[in-house]
């Protein structure tokens, strides 16, 4: 199968957008699983999820059940996957494909597995953005605890940074500005999550 794909460039999200959008992903895989025991064939499926379909990923979904009036099944789910650019969709929609070439009976056993992942990850990105929001709010104290200081010597003793505005001074200063600069920019980073390389990319043919 021809799934796998090189590396590509990785890209950073927030912890709370890419939860959001994994748990979507259970919700859509679950109704596709339940739809799939009832509906004639997996297009039908796909369709009668179209009204039911998580806020984040709805419009996905509609595109999706859109394009296929008029092309392919197989390149409108690959669309699909490269909307949604994430790596737990990615596992979903390759098993569709592969169901589409290999018609299975265990395909409603599969997506059931799949979603339970997904809902496990979306527990992980939740331990995970408990354990950065202690990082955070301990970062923001110290750094507004010294900003509040500064700022109370400026304005209540404004003799003690005048050394600060000659040229030595003024290098420190740049020094002291630089370490508050990267501070925050490291409470950025810890807000955001590298994504891992894409298993099914777009073009790709079982």
């Amino acid at each position: 199968m021809g799934f796998i794909g090189g590396a590509v460039a990785r890209q950073r999200v927030t912890v709370e957008d890419q939860q959001e959008i994994v748990r979507a992903i259970a919700v859509w895989t679950e109704n596709l699983r339940d739809a799939i025991s009832a509906a004639a064939g997996l297009e039908q499926a796909i369709a009668s999820t179209v009204g039911h379909s998580p806020l984040a990923i709805e419009s996905h979904v509609q595109q999706l059940v859109g394009s296929m009036k008029y092309r392919p099944i197989d390149e409108c789910l690959h669309d699909f996957a490269r909307g949604l650019a994430n790596p737990t969709s990615d596992f979903v929609i390759a098993a569709l494909l592969v169901s589409l070439q290999h018609p299975t009976r265990d395909l409603i056993g599969l997506l059931t597995q799949l979603s339970d992942c997904a809902r496990a990850e979306c527990n992980l990105y939740q331990r995970v953005w408990i354990s950065r929001a202690r990082s955070r709010t301990s970062a923001r104290i110290i750094n507004g605890s010294v900003m509040a200081f500064t700022l109370g010597l400026i304005i209540l003793n404004p003799k003690y940074v005048q050394p600060f505005l000659s040229g030595q001074g003024l290098v420190v200063l740049v020094g002291i500005a630089s370490c508050f600069i990267s501070g925050l920019y490291w409470l950025h980073l810890i807000t955001t999550l590298e994504m891992p390389p894409r298993f099914l990319h777009h073009g790709d043919t079982p």
